[in-house]
């Protein structure tokens, strides 16, 4: 069913009033370039371990598969722009460095619950209306969704990028049956700036807007099984879970606007975390200390594994006694990471 400007603006004022940044709305199909892009990337062998997305590339490169009912898809943008220098612990040598979006509770929840709250308002103003509700789990193209419905453009660091709130958000999608007004896409505004490609510690950015994952320390600390490859060990730093190094390089952060839920605040003990502490616990201890964190996802032994590759980079001999605790570790990838740190540290 076709609605006009009336439901529209009371849509992004409800949006608003639930804590998003930003409201706005394109067609399933305004991604016309997605199927190319994502297929060129698929064929580098960029994504690395992450089958997944060449598995349902079908849907990530056309929106519309995914539902074919849909005819309007309203992007959301939720900033969770840090309140403390998000580089201020890179460096730190007996500390860990965590994203900062994983600093504290799961924005997959905190996201959805929003998202499904407007979905029933939306379904409140007109019954007819179907709805289905996507925070980046599932086969959604949110950043050219994002870019296609004006919320921001995809910058050389491939994430979305917005003149209004800088690159610190989250994005999440409701795709409904109703006709909605659509809004104008943004265009790109990144000019010759190169800040978040030098940025980069592990030179994963091949070119402008392309990225080669398998060297981009986000994938390596949460996708990445197994062993990462030596040559990038070093370069990962004290960097254990996640990186900002391209976000927070991003001149647009001038415009950055603070996070509306005090959820995204960071725990104090997961600002700084001492690695001596995170690299010792087992896996109970693991589950409890990060029960309600995105980190949980990734398991005991492949964040061990990061923490022993920030201890083998540290330079702190006093260290060494805490990976040789570890290189008879029942996981062989723990094992390793503890044997390669204790060899650094010698």
């Amino acid at each position: 069913m076709k609605h006009g400007a009336d439901l529209k603006a009371r849509l992004v004022a409800r949006a608003l009033a639930e804590g998003f940044v930003a409201c706005k709305i394109c067609r399933p199909w305004d991604v016309p370039l997605v199927p190319e892009r994502l297929q060129q990337f698929l064929d580098k062998g960029y994504h690395g371990q992450m089958g997944w997305m060449a598995e349902r590339s079908h849907w990530r490169a056309d929106p519309g598969a995914l539902w074919p009912e849909a005819r309007s898809v309203i992007m959301l943008a939720e900033s969770y722009t840090p309140q403390e220098d998000p580089m201020a612990v890179v460096g730190c040598a007996d500390r860990g460095a965590v994203s900062v979006y994983a600093r504290n509770k799961d924005y997959h929840d905190l996201v959805k619950k929003r998202l499904k709250r407007l979905a029933r308002w939306l379904i409140e103003q007109d019954e007819a209306a179907q709805v289905k509700v996507f925070v980046d789990t599932a086969p959604v193209p949110e950043k050219p969704l994002g870019q296609a419905a004006g919320l921001g453009w995809q910058g050389k660091h491939t994430n979305l990028v917005s003149r209004d709130w800088g690159n610190w958000a989250f994005l999440g999608s409701v795709f409904t049956t109703l006709d909605l007004p659509v809004d104008r896409a943004e265009m790109d505004r990144c000019g010759s700036c190169t800040s978040c490609l030098t940025a980069c510690p592990t030179e994963a950015f091949t070119a402008p807007y392309q990225m080669d994952a398998r060297r981009c320390i986000s994938y390596l600390t949460i996708e990445h099984k197994g062993p990462v490859d030596p040559e990038l060990r070093s370069k990962l730093g004290n960097r254990i879970y996640g990186c900002d190094d391209c976000l927070s390089a991003c001149p647009w952060n001038k415009f950055a606007v603070a996070a509306s839920d005090l959820r995204y605040a960071a725990r104090a003990e997961l600002e700084a975390p001492k690695l001596a502490e995170l690299a010792v616990l087992d896996d109970a201890e693991f589950r409890a200390f990060f029960a309600s964190s995105p980190i949980k996802r990734v398991g005991r032994d492949r964040f061990v594994r990061n923490v022993l590759y920030a201890i083998g980079n540290s330079e702190l001999p006093a260290l060494r006694s805490v990976a040789e605790g570890l290189t008879q570790d029942p996981d062989p990838t723990v094992a390793d990471a503890a044997q390669w740190a204790v060899q650094r540290l010698s």
